[in-house]
This record gives C-alpha cells, structure tokens and sequence, in this order.
C-alpha cells in the first residue's frame, strides 16, 4: 500500500501569519491533530501540532508557589511551529511511513509532491486501515481480481487481514498479478496466492 491509496486530501492547510488561536480552533472544531504550514506559494514549509499550540500557553496556577518563570506563548503559527517539516511522496511505501511516524514520534505526516501538499496521513488514517473487516476486505479484493480475470476464477479467504487466494487457472504469472492486487488493498497484512484444488483453499 502507498500513501495515497489513504491519505485525506484536499489537506487543510495555514500559514505562518495564521494566528495560534486560528490554528487551535480547526484543530479542535475538525478533530484533526496537526496542520501543515505552506507558504504563499503553497509550499511546504512546517507543521504545526497540538503540541506546539499548547506548549507554554496556560498560565501556571498561583498557588503552585513556583519560581519558574514563564515563556510568552507564540501569538502566529509561524512562532511556534516545527520547521522544516518531514514529507513523503504520495508513493510513499505506507510500512515506511509508519515506521517515521514511530520513530519520530509524531501524529501526521504531510504528503507533497514537487513541494506542494497533496494530502496527509495520520497515525489515525492507519490504525483505521487496520482496523479493517475480513469480510470487508475479501470484498475489495475479490472486486480487484474480478476486473483482472473475471468473476467465477478466484476464491478469495481473509483471516486477520491474512488474504490467501485460490486460482482456477494453473498461471504462475496470473496467480502474482493477484497477490500484488490483493496486497494494495487497505488493511491487508498479507496476500498469497496458490492454484485450486478440490476442497478448496
């Protein structure tokens, strides 16, 4: 799978100049966790996060008795923001991308294509692929095999996103074609495909 094949899009974007309470409120009001930061040019150029818009933005409680003293909050995006922000292509292998979102740490990632966001994909979009029904699955991915070698050649089984696909036809090639089709299709752990026999799979 590829970001694309899950990434939302078109991608709610601010700038630099956006306020940090502009920010917060579509953050907030669309349940999204981050904003990619563009500039004029509807380039990328950061990302601001939950995170960054809450960091040093309440005032301490007075009766902590702390001595601290603290930071001025950023009133722009273009304050508190991280920049440069990480990007993947739309073609982005989706195993890849979630391996930076674990390694970063990070809740979303922008996708951009020549510099300019094309989408986004969030731990939540994967999660959600993952989350997936067998039998919703085994529908997309007898649809997929449907257009490629008709409706009556294919048995398709899924267990826990596990595809595993008998072929009528005894075509080595035929039966790879399917395994890669079958693995594009969100929430698939795994495909496999083997010729027929009676008894089925």
């Amino acid at each position: 799978m590829r970001a694309q094949d899950i990434m939302s899009r078109p991608v709610t974007t601010v700038t630099p100049r956006t306020s940090a309470k502009e920010a917060a409120r579509i953050l907030s009001s669309r349940g999204f966790t981050a904003l990619p930061v563009v500039d004029d040019d509807e380039r990328l150029v950061g990302i601001v996060t939950e995170a960054d818009l809450v960091a040093d933005r309440l005032p301490r409680d007075p009766r902590t008795h702390e001595d601290r003293t603290d930071r001025a909050p950023g009133a722009t995006v273009g304050e508190v923001m991280t920049t440069p922000a990480t990007a993947m292509p739309p073609g982005a292998d989706l195993a890849t991308l979630s391996r930076a979102l674990l390694d970063a740490r990070i809740r979303a990632m922008p996708i951009a294509e020549g510099g300019q966001v094309v989408g986004i994909v969030t731990r939540g979009d994967i999660v959600r692929v993952f989350a997936r029904s067998d039998s919703e699955i085994a529908g997309d991915v007898r649809r997929h095999l449907c257009l490629y070698g008709g409706p009556d050649r294919w048995h398709v089984e899924v267990r826990d996103g596990v595809v595993h696909i008998a072929d009528e036809f005894d075509d080595e090639t035929d039966r790879h074609v399917a395994t890669v089709l079958a693995e594009a299709v969100p929430g698939v752990v795994s495909a496999s495909a083997v010729a027929a026999h009676p008894g089925g799979i």
